[in-house]
């Protein structure tokens, strides 16, 4: 059985599953949700945590040093037990070792540290991979949360997803799961783009390169929340057609492309750490009052 942990302030409380060191609610001290619930009806995740890959995998089957392991969809910490290192009202810090388990489908020692923490109306959730192998170790990270759609208080208005840095980045689309190699045209105007079900039809919008380190997804008129991203160039926008949420998502890495390797160190825009070295990856969200 998973354990949850809630950290919270006077103006936000978050509860995190042990199980992914997913975030399981997002609520402001007024009750409004802002998370999705994880709903099956439509998809069960609420925020998972993707590594060590983002996508799938040709026939969901990676190499390392040209030996095969299966490795399903976003890898397998989404779907592992994670042990919490330390926590307060305001933060909890969950981590992931190497065990037998893992490395059967990653031949590496390695630490995955997910930290989730408040300062007023924002939340950080910040992810530290660690290289605890004597060689270099390939991997993807990357973040998938599920926010309402309509947001709260803002029932029947246009939901637009605005860049920071105001820019039109081209467009990449999936097919079997695995990313096609055409580029195509940008839905973003001048860095804006109103979000409509029928973009996702098709799956996942991608944007591998020029999204920047931030975005406004906001109701016309009406409320807003306010991302960064810290070491995460890649950005996929992401609903189950008609569902009531809209996945905004900055990876490091993504899916595989089509008929290209299966080798984990050539993923598109994937890390490889030194021995001994570490990265991190973080997403702030700043909530409205």
């Amino acid at each position: 059985m998973s354990d949850v942990t809630r950290i919270s302030n006077p103006y936000l409380t978050v509860d995190i599953s042990s199980l992914g060191s997913e975030m399981q609610t997002l609520t402001a001290a007024d009750g409004r949700s802002f998370l999705w619930n994880g709903d099956a009806a439509f998809w069960n995740g609420r925020s998972p945590v993707l590594f060590p890959m983002v996508g799938k995998a040709p026939e969901n089957r990676i190499s390392v040093e040209g030996k095969p392991y299966e490795m399903g969809q976003h890898g397998f910490a989404r779907r592992s037990e994670f042990t919490l290192a330390s926590s307060s009202e305001t933060m909890c810090r969950y981590e992931l070792a190497a065990s037998d388990a893992t490395r059967a489908v990653y031949p590496f020692e390695f630490l995955l540290a997910v930290e989730h923490s408040l300062d007023g109306r924002t939340l950080t959730v910040a992810a530290e991979v660690e290289n605890r192998d004597q060689k270099p170790m390939p991997f993807g990270l990357g973040f998938h949360p599920a926010f309402v759609w309509p947001i709260p208080g803002a029932a029947g208005r246009a939901h637009t997803i605005t860049l920071d840095n105001g820019a039109e980045p081209a467009l990449t689309r999936l097919e079997g799961g695995l990313v096609k190699p055409e580029k195509l045209p940008s839905p973003f105007t001048a860095g804006s783009l109103t979000l409509d079900h029928a973009m996702f039809e098709t799956d996942a919008m991608i944007f591998p390169e020029g999204a920047g380190e931030g975005l406004t997804y906001a109701a016309e008129g009406g409320p807003a929340l306010k991302f960064s991203f810290e070491n995460l160039p890649n950005l996929a926008l992401w609903q189950k057609p008609g569902a009531p949420f809209i996945c905004i998502e900055p990876w490091h890495g993504t899916a595989a492309e089509l008929g290209g390797s299966d080798d984990l160190a050539k993923r598109p825009y994937g890390v490889v750490l030194q021995p001994g070295e570490k990265a991190r990856f973080a997403f702030t969200v700043e909530l409205p009052v």
